[in-house]
């Protein structure tokens, strides 16, 4: 067929139901969410009925509708993290291509950055391993994750210390990175000047839900010979560029940005 696999109209105005009664929070009535989705309402009457049916949705007190046992259940199952990583996979390569460096995907798991995705040239040079996890503090893609925890989950890390230098310019001073953590919440880049190798420096940016949460983050690494070479703000945009194309792979709509 030339226009691939055809779609069955039926599920996707459910799906369509499903998605309006739960980006709504519940409570609303069924003729209100006829009203929304330009439906008559004898068919938003059919369409709850088959979802409370099947267990993914379930009335509320308020007289509307809410997640049902078998939507918690399934949600209970997803690896969010993993589909982002499964998502960014096909990106990463194209995106160290493009700029010449080596890019990585990373997310936080007690208090350490997991390395889920390496891509680039030489990738296998640097000393990074996928699965292999580092302390969040020192790396770009660690202050980037800990810039955007809660604010009480972000002051139990710093309390937390000492942080060991690993090289001269390793931040280890709490009041210093809490300051420097507050910055990259507000500029969503973060930087690695030499804090874990001496002269490996990095680049991180968020990869953000549509609320702005973020689980995961991107970097791209460069070796530095001269300070001239340090900085790399050319770096930025093409990160954040597809750190969107990822977000939005994976949530269908654009995150919020930096205010």
């Amino acid at each position: 067929m030339r226009n691939g696999t055809p779609h069955l109209s039926s599920s996707l105005r459910a799906l369509t139901m499903l998605d309006s009664v739960i980006n709504g929070g519940g409570g609303r009535s069924i003729t209100d969410l006829a009203r929304q989705l330009d439906i008559p309402v004898s068919t938003a009457h059919r369409q709850i009925a088959t979802l409370v049916a099947a267990g993914y949705l379930s009335p509320d007190p308020a007289g509307g509708y809410m997640a049902g046992s078998r939507l918690l259940l399934l949600n209970a199952r997803i690896d969010e993290k993993q589909v982002i990583v499964a998502k960014a996979a096909p990106v990463l390569p194209a995106l160290a291509r493009q700029i010449g460096c080596i890019v990585q995907l990373g997310t936080l798991e007690n208090d350490m950055v997991t390395y889920r995705l390496k891509a680039g040239r030489s990738a296998d040079a640097l000393f990074t391993k996928v699965g292999q996890q580092l302390e969040a503090y020192c790396s770009g893609m660690g202050k980037v994750l800990l810039a955007n925890l809660p604010e009480d989950e972000r002051e139990k890390y710093l309390s937390l210390g000492p942080f060991v230098p690993l090289t001269a310019a390793t931040i280890t001073d709490p009041d210093h990175l809490r300051s420097t953590l507050r910055q990259i919440a507000m500029t969503d880049v973060a930087r690695d000047e030499g804090e874990i190798v001496p002269d490996l420096h990095c680049v991180a940016v968020p990869i953000k839900r549509p609320d702005g949460q973020v689980l995961a983050a991107i970097s791209a690494s460069y070796r530095v010979t001269d300070d001239s070479e340090a900085g790399r703000s050319d770096l930025i945009a093409p990160l954040t560029a597809a750190a969107m194309t990822i977000s939005t792979q994976v949530y269908g709509n654009p995150p919020d940005t930096a205010g």
